[in-house]
C-alpha cells in the first residue's frame, strides 16, 4: 500500500513538473511577441505611422518602441503606447503578457470591451486606459489583479455600476472613473482600501449618498465626486480624512449644512462644493485651521450670514468664490490681507455666451445681498485677476487705487449702486479683457482711457444714465480685440458712430440704444461680418433715402437681432432686406418713418 502511494506521489510530482515545464516553454518572450503582434494586427488607424516603423518580427521584442523588458525574466514588463491616436481593439491573447507590470494606452481611440483574458495580468501594477472609447460594464475581474496600484479609466464610455470587487485591491492608491456613464451608488466597500490616495468619480450618473465607510480610507488625499446625482449630507466625520488635500463634491444635490470639521483638515488645499443645496452659515473662524487652503468654492448654494472675518488667515488663498448664495453684510477690510488672491467671486456668474444681462428677466435663484462699499484694501491685492461683485447692494465710488491691479483681466460689478466717476487709472490695467459696470449710477465723462486698453473684449456700461461723452473717432485701432460693446441708456452719450468702428473685425454685439447719437448710420457697419446683434434704437440717427445701411448689413451673415426703432430714418425700405441673414430672428424698426 505504501509502495503504491509512493508511486502515485512520484507520478503526481512528475506530472506537475511536466506541466510546469510545458508552461514555461509555452509562455516565453515569443509568447509576448505574438501577443503584441496580435495587438498590432487589430490597429485600423495609425495616423502617426508608428507601426510603419516599429514592431517587426525580425527584431527583438525588447527593442521595440514603447516596450520595456525586465532584466530578470527577460519578459515584457512595460508597454506604453499613450498619445499615439491609435484606433483598434485589445485582442484576447493580450492576456498572455503575464509579466506585464505597467500598461499605458491613454489618449488613443481604442474601442470595444476589455477582454476577459486581461484577468491573467496578475503582475499588473499600473493601468492607464484613459481617453479612449471603451464600452460595456467595468469588469469585476479587476478584483483578482491584487498588485494593482493605479487604475485610470477616465473619459471612456463605461456603464453599469462600480464593481465591489475593487475592494480586494489592498494596494490600490489611485482609482479614476472620471467622465464615464457609471450608475448606481458608490460601493461601501471602497472604504476598505486603506492605501487609497486618489478617488475620482467626477461626471458620472452616480446616485445615493456619500458612504460613511469612505471615511475609513484614512490615507485619502484627493476625493473628486463632482457632477453626479448624489444626495444627502456631507458626512459629519469627514475630518478623519486628515490627509485630504482636494475635496471636490460640486454639481450634486447635497443638502444640510457644511460640517464644521471640514474646516479642521489642516492639509486641505481645495474645498469645492459649488452648485448643491447646502445651507447654514460659515463659521467665523473658518480659516483658523486652514493654513494651506488655496481654493474655497461654495458658489450656487443656500448659504447665508456674513462672510467670516477670519478669511485673512487663509494666507495662501488664490480663489474665493461665494457667488449665488444669501450672504449679507459688508466685505471686511481684512480681505486685503489675501496677498495671493487671484479670483474673487462675491456676486453672480454670467452664463457662458451671454454678454449684457440687463435685458434678461430677473433670475429667480438665490443671490447675495452684500452691502457697504468696496474696502480700499482690495485694491492692494496686486495678484488679483478677476473681481466679480455682480448683483449686490454695494455703493460708494471706485477708488483710484484700482490702477494698482495691473494683472486684472475681468472686472464685473454690474447691478449695484456705485456712484462717482470711472477712475482714469483704469488705463493701468493693460491686461483687462472684460469691463462690466452696467446698471449702476456712475457719472461724469465717458473715460477715454477705457478705449485705449487694447486687450478689451467686452465693455458694458449699460444704464449709467449720468455718463456723458462720445465714442473716439479712432476706436477701430484702439480696440482691435473688442467683441461686445454695450453703451446703451447713457442719457448724455452724444456724437456720431465713427466709421473706424468697422475695423473692429471681431465685433459680435454692438448696443448703442437710447443715447443721443446723431448723424448717418455708417454703411461701413457691413464690414463687421461677425456681427450678431445690432441695437441702435432710441437715438437721432439718420440714413440716405434708400436706407443703404440695411443693404450693407446683408454682408453680416451671422446677424440674429437688428433694432433701429425710434430714429428719423425717413427712407424707402429696400428690397435688399430680403437678403439679410437667414439667422435673423428679431428685426424691429418702429417709428422710423420708413416708406414703401
Amino acid at each position: 500500500m505504501e509502495k503504491a502511494f509512493a508511486y502515485f506521489l512520484s507520478t503526481l510530482l512528475l506530472l506537475h513538473y511536466v506541466v510546469a515545464t510545458l508552461a514555461v516553454t509555452h509562455t516565453n518572450i515569443t509568447t509576448d511577441q505574438l501577443a503584441l503582434l496580435s495587438l498590432k494586427s487589430q490597429i485600423i488607424s495609425d495616423p502617426y505611422h508608428f507601426f510603419d516603423e516599429n514592431w517587426f518580427p525580425t527584431t527583438s521584442v525588447c527593442h521595440w518602441e514603447g516596450v520595456t523588458c525586465g532584466s530578470r525574466h527577460h519578459r515584457v514588463k512595460s508597454l506604453n503606447l499613450s498619445n499615439m491616436a491609435l484606433t483598434g481593439r485589445i485582442p484576447q491573447d493580450f492576456g498572455n503578457l503575464t509579466f506585464l507590470v505597467s500598461l499605458d494606452l491613454g489618449n488613443n481611440n481604442f474601442y470595444g470591451k476589455l477582454p476577459q483574458e486581461m484577468a491573467r495580468l496578475r503582475r499588473l501594477r499600473f493601468l492607464d486606459l484613459s481617453i479612449n472609447n471603451f464600452i460595456g460594464e467595468v469588469p469585476s475581474w479587476f478584483g483578482v489583479l491584487h498588485q494593482l496600484q493605479v487604475v485610470t479609466l477616465w473619459n471612456n464610455s463605461f456603464i453599469g455600476s462600480i464593481p465591489s470587487s475593487f475592494s480586494n485591491l489592498s494596494k490600490l492608491e489611485t482609482l479614476s472613473f472620471r467622465f464615464n456613464s457609471l450608475e448606481g451608488q458608490i460601493p461601501k466597500e471602497i472604504g476598505n482600501l486603506k492605501n487609497l490616495r486618489k478617488l475620482d468619480l467626477t461626471r458620472n450618473k452616480l446616485v445615493g449618498s456619500i458612504p460613511f465607510t469612505l471615511l475609513n480610507a484614512s490615507r485619502l488625499e484627493i476625493l473628486k465626486i463632482s457632477r453626479n446625482f448624489l444626495q444627502g449630507n456631507i458626512p459629519e466625520g469627514i475630518s478623519s480624512l486628515h490627509n485630504m488635500k482636494f475635496l471636490g463634491i460640486e454639481d450634486n444635490q447635497l443638502t444640510g449644512s457644511i460640517p464644521l470639521s471640514v474646516f479642521n483638515i489642516s492639509r486641505i488645499e481645495v474645498i469645492a462644493f459649488t452648485n448643491n443645496s447646502l445651507s447654514g452659515s460659515l463659521p467665523n473662524g473658518l480659516c483658523n485651521g486652514l493654513p494651506l487652503l488655496k481654493q474655497l468654492d461654495l458658489s450656487w448654494n443656500k448659504l447665508r450670514g456674513q462672510m467670516p472675518t477670519s478669511l485673512s488667515n487663509c494666507s495662501e488663498l488664490q480663489i474665493l468664490s461665494l457667488s449665488y448664495n444669501e450672504f449679507d453684510g459688508p466685505i471686511h477690510n481684512e480681505i486685503g490681507s489675501l496677498r495671493n488672491l487671484q479670483l474673487l467671486y462675491l456676486g453672480g456668474i454670467i452664463p457662458q455666451g451671454i454678454g449684457n444681462l440687463g435685458n434678461l428677466l430677473e433670475l429667480t435663484m438665490e443671490k447675495n445681498q452684500i452691502t457697504g462699499s468696496v474696502p480700499i484694501s482690495i485694491f492692494n491685492i496686486s495678484s488679483l485677476q478677476r473681481l466679480d461683485l455682480w448683483r449686490n447692494n454695494l455703493n460708494g465710488s471706485l477708488s483710484q487705487e484700482i490702477g494698482n491691479l495691473t494683472k486684472m483681466q475681468v472686472i464685473d460689478i454690474q447691478k449695484n449702486k456705485f456712484t462717482g466717476e470711472i477712475p482714469k487709472e483704469i488705463s493701468n490695467l493693460v491686461d483687462l479683457e472684460v469691463f462690466i459696470l452696467a446698471f449702476n449710477s456712475f457719472s461724469g465723462p465717458l473715460s477715454m482711457e477705457i478705449f485705449n486698453i487694447s486687450e478689451l473684449r467686452i465693455i458694458d456700461l449699460t444704464d449709467n444714465i449720468n455718463l456723458s461723452g462720445n465714442l473716439p473717432s479712432n476706436i477701430g485701432s484702439t480696440l482691435p480685440n473688442i467683441g461686445r460693446l454695450f453703451l446703451s441708456h447713457l442719457a448724455n452719450h452724444v456724437g456720431t458712430i465713427p466709421h473706424s468702428i468697422s475695423n473692429c473685425s471681431r465685433l459680435t454685439h454692438l448696443e448703442l440704444s437710447y443715447n443721443k447719437l446723431t448723424g448717418l448710420i455708417p454703411n461701413s457697419l457691413g464690414h463687421l461680418t461677425h456681427l450678431q446683434r445690432l441695437g441702435l434704437e432710441g437715438n437721432n440717427l439718420m440714413s440716405d433715402s434708400s436706407l443703404s445701411f440695411l443693404t450693407s448689413l446683408t454682408n453680416c451673415r451671422d446677424l440674429t437681432s437688428l433694432s433701429v426703432s425710434f430714429n428719423p430714418l425717413n427712407g424707402m425700405l429696400p428690397l435688399s432686406v430680403g437678403n439679410l441673414s437667414t439667422s435673423l430672428t428679431y428685426f424691429i424698426a418702429i417709428g422710423c418713418k420708413i416708406k414703401g
